[in-house]
């Protein structure tokens, strides 16, 4: 074929292609080739040379080596119409690099979640004592409301609404040192008095003085009037006294009760093993009524003429004239043999066996030992028995005449015994009043930038 023949078939080929109707598809019988091509949007394969993401590309078609191809090519100057703004490719890349960094945070933010899960951390039930702390959880709180509703971001947080609202209420207060502010909760002990409480509760001095009989000494000394509660609730929350191991059983129904002093006694022996494991034995007598400790004696070896001694002792702080007291003791041999058969029989007494006789159990002299062990001998190192004479000594004179029993509302069982404390109770009674008047008119004297902001100051 010549040139001019080859010339004159491609004019008539473009001639016929030029002359189709507007929106049909020429007739393919007059190209050369039925072989269709692949065309993309020049804007898209801008995108994926720009971004790098030629997964981006596969999703829409794509064959994977044309998309490597693109994003390893040059960008070439490209001729477009003016309807084609440049805004909108700038807005697309941004999308994608948006795109992927809203990925890595929410993978960073699973992380975080799934860590402070495992932690257990959460403002559940956990002070948040400083300002500055709860200044940076409400400022955090208020930033995430452009995205989350308020109900969402405490429900993260693990935090009530009411506490939520009363940390904004009290925002600016530069109160500190207390979970709350002194002239809204005007009843809450004062600073001074909570150092007293954390003295106390710590100090050596009162290590063998159980936690509602040393709320009540206090009351006594006057250093601070609060409920037994309140000790409680403070030395659990500042953690001030050390934590006790043993898993007590549950408290037994109320046992047998006196109506007046030497009416019934309580007699019992205990053992206490030494540091060079000798064994030294404690007997003791106990009055029902007044708790007081009548007589004690500590002996190296085991004799029932050590119970026979200490009854008389005991029998000493009675008035002739009074009835003879009924002795309640266990059925052990120290409680039932000869000795104590002729002393029984002399009308000085009259024994009763717990369990045996009758249905009721020597617990309440059972109780004391275990007051006496755990609270002061076993705080000590037992060497001796003269050591072990002065620890126990020492005890029974603060069971006396010192602590107030929790059972007598304030009153030692020294003055239950002798009928001498009807005023105590009274007596404390007012003195708490006084001393919660004091403490309304300290807490209301102190104010701060919150309190003057509202108007509460006067």
């Amino acid at each position: 074929m010549t040139v001019e023949t080859e010339n004159r078939l491609r004019d008539e080929l473009r001639g016929s292609i030029r002359t189709c109707p507007t929106g049909q598809a020429p007739d393919h019988r007059l190209m050369a080739t039925t072989r269709t091509h692949r065309t993309y949007d020049t804007r898209f394969r801008h995108l994926i040379r720009e971004t790098g993401d030629v997964r981006l590309a596969i999703q829409g078609g794509v064959p994977r080596s044309t998309a490597r191809d693109w994003s390893q090519s040059r960008a070439a100057a490209v001729v477009t119409l003016d309807v084609v703004s440049s805004s909108t490719l700038e807005l697309e890349r941004e999308v994608v690099v948006l795109r992927k960094r809203n990925a890595k945070l929410i993978a960073v933010l699973r992380l975080l979640v799934a860590l402070v899960k495992v932690l257990g951390i959460t403002l559940a039930r956990r002070r948040v004592p400083y300002g500055s702390g709860k200044e940076r959880l409400l400022r955090a709180v208020e930033q995430s409301r452009s995205s989350l509703s308020l109900r969402v971001a405490l429900r993260i947080l693990c935090l009530s609404s009411s506490r939520y609202h009363s940390w904004r209420r009290d925002a600016d207060c530069a109160l500190d040192d207390v979970s709350s502010c002194p002239r809204s909760h005007p009843h809450q002990i004062t600073t001074e008095e909570l150092q007293v409480v954390k003295s106390m509760a710590t100090s050596e001095d009162y290590r063998h003085v159980p936690t509602n009989t040393l709320a009540v000494l206090a009351q006594r000394l006057g250093k601070v009037f609060a409920s037994p509660a309140t000790w409680y609730r403070l030395i659990r929350r500042h953690h001030l006294r050390r934590p006790r191991r043993r898993v007590h059983p549950a408290k037994p129904k109320v046992g047998i009760r006196a109506a007046a002093a030497n009416e019934i006694w309580h007699i019992d022996t205990t053992v206490v093993k030494l540091l060079d494991g000798t064994r030294a034995y404690l007997h003791a007598v106990i009055d029902n009524f007044s708790r007081r400790v009548l007589a004690w004696k500590v002996a190296e070896r085991f004799d029932p003429a050590n119970a026979v001694a200490i009854l008389v002792e005991a029998a000493r702080s009675m008035a002739p004239a009074q009835t003879p007291p009924t002795l309640l003791a266990d059925a052990g041999v120290e409680n039932a043999n000869a000795k104590i058969d002729e002393l029984i029989d002399s009308g000085v007494l009259r024994r009763v066996l717990a369990m045996t006789e009758i249905a009721f159990s020597n617990s309440m002299i059972e109780s004391w030992w275990r007051s006496l062990k755990h609270q002061r001998l076993f705080l000590n190192t037992l060497e001796s028995i003269s050591s072990l004479r002065g620890l126990v000594s020492f005890y029974v004179e603060e069971h006396n005449t010192r602590l107030p029993h929790s059972a007598f509302h304030g009153e030692t069982p020294d003055e239950m015994y002798c009928g001498s404390g009807g005023h105590i109770t009274n007596e404390l009674a007012l003195r708490r009043h006084v001393a919660r008047l004091a403490r309304l008119k300290a807490n209301r004297a102190v104010f701060c930038k919150s309190c003057e902001l509202t108007g509460a100051v006067s």
